[in-house]
């Protein structure tokens, strides 16, 4: 029994913007509430995750209904350029979680300096390895885009690192880079995997690689949602007052 993999890769593809954009939503959401003052910039990578996916929607729903060749080139194109905003906006957002993980730091700005002059040239670098001039963008972006998650993985991880050793734990903080961590991991494990199908030739393995991507995805929306809705504490046990939430919110 032979398999049409390319309708199983589109099946997927609907699960995940089917799963995706209502998280993406009540992220939003609970940001308007006030959490957008202070995470503004995880408030701008929603929303543009939002945008990019319902242009990706369009795109697909036309080539899928006409089957004209031109729309899945600008299918193809449209999504690599989102992906392109995408990994810039997710490394401001471990940059931007940095900075406020080290606002009491006293060598913070050697600490923020040395890790975004890092970030810049390990994706500097990368990039000169991996491209190949060309209308096709997949085979380098392809395993681009794997270092970059890599890269921002180790980001994420130095983030963690700075907020466990810190005296006052930012649990929100916390959990944010936390579901950005499991966000990196799965997108590295599914472009390792989406690499090794491109070589082999094999359509089940770059299906294997799609889904990991999608649940870790998925999962570091859910955290976020989550973790974002949750009350504000200050102390054991002890909520804060309406004042207190607009302050810290500022």
């Amino acid at each position: 029994m032979s398999l049409n993999w390319s309708w199983m890769n589109y099946a997927v593809q609907v699960c995940g913007w089917a799963l995706g954009l209502p998280l993406e939503l009540l992220v939003v959401a609970v940001l308007l509430r006030g959490g957008y003052r202070r995470f503004p910039v995880l408030f701008g990578y929603t929303i543009a995750s939002f945008l990019t996916t319902l242009i990706e929607i369009s795109l697909e729903f036309v080539y899928y209904r006409t089957g004209d060749p031109q729309v899945l080139v600008r299918a193809a194109r449209a999504y690599w350029i989102n992906e392109w905003i995408l990994q810039f906006l997710v490394f401001a957002v471990v940059i931007s979680l940095i900075y406020q993980a080290t606002t009491a730091a006293r060598s913070r700005r050697v600490v923020r300096a040395a890790l975004i002059l890092g970030a810049i040239l390990f994706a500097g670098i990368s990039l000169a390895i991996h491209f190949r001039p060309g209308p096709k963008f997949g085979p380098w972006m392809t395993p681009w885009t794997r270092d970059l998650n890599f890269g921002a993985a180790i980001l994420d991880l130095a983030l963690w690192g700075m907020l466990l050793a810190a005296r006052e734990k930012d649990r929100r903080v916390l959990m944010l880079s936390g579901g950005l961590g499991l966000q990196f991991t799965g997108g590295a494990i599914g472009e390792s995997i989406r690499s090794l199908s491109t070589r082999n030739q094999s359509h089940a393995l770059s299906f294997g690689g799609g889904v990991v991507a999608m649940l870790a995805n998925l999962l570091c929306l859910y955290v976020w949602w989550q973790t974002l809705r949750a009350p504000l504490r200050n102390g054991p046990g002890r909520p804060l007052g309406p004042s207190e939430i607009r302050a810290a919110t500022k």
